[in-house]
């Protein structure tokens, strides 16, 4: 597994969790102009993976939105008759979706320690949560485990390891050591196999793990490795074009994983 840092945007000696907090409210907040209520994501990947398992629930089935954001993807299958709680860590961000969307449910929740009963959920899905916790994802996993119904599903994603990050920790390994007190610890980044293996000794019976976001990869190399800008017009005419060549194991930006919980 590999660990990437971030630059703090203040110098206060904030726990993990504050940390975790400050640093996405401030990215919802940023972003909160982007809100759409949630149609918006019906046309991406992970919601194309997600639609049929949630398509084989009953209508009475109790979804989990974990680390909801915005909460786009909670309002898009609230709006498709779909039973969803959707939980973040930042409570202000939380506090605004009630405000706009005073008919849906959404909590402010630590994925670790979840107030839900045991047995709560049919399907559980997560997007670019599980990998923000600096002694890793066992908690969020033992977590899922215990408010997922037996057969239930946990869907997902994390930053991939790519066979291009695995060539950049080998040139420049400085990456993955100890670093200076001035940054702090953002996310782990996993191959296929070390998901695998971290939800497998959770219990879970893993059932897919395949690369996502192929095309932000594709612009993530053009910016990292050649120095072009992520929206420059040679980034732009160059991502189509590479996207098709390039295989996702190399290139993709995410991994996501289907797995689910025992009978």
């Amino acid at each position: 597994m590999l660990k990437d840092y971030v630059q703090p945007t203040d110098s206060s000696e904030s726990s993990e969790t504050e940390f975790i907090e400050k640093h996405w409210t401030a990215i919802w907040q940023r972003t909160a102009d982007d809100r759409t209520g949630g149609d918006a994501v019906m046309d991406k990947m992970e919601t194309r993976i997600l639609l049929p398992y949630l398509q084989s629930l009953p209508k009475e089935a109790r979804v989990l939105d974990g680390g909801c954001g915005l909460g786009d993807w909670t309002m898009a299958l609230l709006n498709r008759g779909y039973q969803v709680t959707g939980i973040d860590l930042s409570q202000q961000t939380i506090e605004k979706l009630k405000e706009y969307f005073p008919m849906a449910d959404f909590q402010s929740m630590d994925i670790r320690h979840m107030t839900f009963a045991d047995d709560s959920f049919d399907l559980y899905f997560s997007w670019g949560v599980f990998e923000h916790f600096e002694n890793g994802m066992q908690e969020c996993l033992a977590e899922a485990m215990r408010v997922l119904k037996p057969g239930g599903r946990l869907i997902i994603s994390v930053p991939f390891d790519n066979l291009r990050h695995s060539i950049r920790n080998v040139l420049m390994p400085i990456r993955n050591q100890p670093q200076p007190q001035k940054l702090r610890f953002y996310q782990w980044r996993f191959t296929q196999q070390e998901l695998s293996l971290q939800m497998t000794l959770a219990g879970f019976a893993v059932e897919k793990i395949l690369p996502i976001h192929k095309r932000q990869g594709v612009q993530r190399m053009l910016f990292h490795d050649f120095g072009l800008a992520a929206r420059g017009r040679v980034s732009r005419k160059l991502t189509p074009l590479l996207e098709p060549l390039l295989p996702g194991k190399a290139v993709a930006h995410m991994i996501l994983a289907v797995a689910q919980k025992p009978e």
